[in-house]
Formats: structure tokens, C-alpha cells, sequence
């Protein structure tokens, strides 16, 4: 669909609840570096890549790979599934939820948690599927 603005917006992918689901489901997993194990610890991008294996699609284990690899969207049309991208050079991601919420695994000493996205914070959108 156009978007008016000169570019397409990739359609939402229909798998995006199956990831949604699957990282809901792992929330008070602990935060590790480097991790993507459900139920035993998740890092920010091992979370998001997981999620998304669930539902059937590939993602990098890295934010700013994943980045790399996917279709970008505006903030303004970020999608419940679409993947949010945080600070340059990118070094965080979350899964968007809609209505302003994200699940993510934000750092040592945290778990898998759902929260409000700080959109100041966030440098890019990519729309996986």
C-alpha cells in the first residue's frame, strides 16, 4: 500500500502474532548477553530473532544486522510486530506491541518484560515477514 509519501510500506506480515505471542510468552526470562534460550535467558536480539523463528522467519542474531536485513517502515505507521531499533549506532531492540508498548530484554539484572516505548530513543522500524 502507498503510503502517499512517495514509497510503499511493506504489508504486515500476517505471521507478526505468532512472533508477538512468542515473545509474550517469555516475559520474566532473564536478560543474558549473546542468549536465546526460551525459558532460561534472552539478550535483546536473541529475543526478537526467536520470536520471529516462531512464526517461520529468519532474523540475524544482532540489532544491528537485523536492522541490516529488513524492510524499513516510518515510526508513524510502527505496526504490533515490527521490530523497534534504539540509539546510534543501533544497540537495542523490541518487538512493538501497538498503543505505545514494547516487549523487550533490556539489560543485565532485568527480565523479558513488557514496557512503554520511549520513542525519542528509538532511530529506526523494520517490518519483518
Amino acid at each position: 500500500p502507498s503510503s502517499g509519501g512517495g514509497y510503499s510500506v511493506p504489508a504486515v506480515s500476517s505471521r507478526s502474532g505468532l512472533a508477538v505471542q512468542a515473545a509474550l510468552s517469555e516475559q520474566g526470562t532473564p536478560y543474558r548477553y549473546a542468549s536465546a534460550t526460551p525459558g532460561v535467558a534472552f539478550d535483546c536480539s536473541g529475543l526478537t530473532a526467536w520470536a520471529w523463528g516462531q512464526a517461520g522467519v529468519g532474523l540475524p542474531h544482532q540489532s544491528r544486522a537485523q536492522y541490516a536485513s529488513l524492510p524499513h517502515v516510518p515510526k508513524e505507521v510502527a505496526q504490533p510486530g515490527d521490530l523497534l531499533f534504539f540509539y546510534s549506532p543501533i544497540s537495542h531492540v523490541s518487538i512493538y506491541l501497538g498503543n505505545g508498548m514494547q516487549v523487550h530484554a533490556p539489560n543485565t539484572g532485568t527480565t523479558v518484560t513488557v514496557g512503554a516505548v520511549n520513542w525519542g530513543k528509538v532511530t529506526g522500524v523494520g517490518r519483518p515477514g
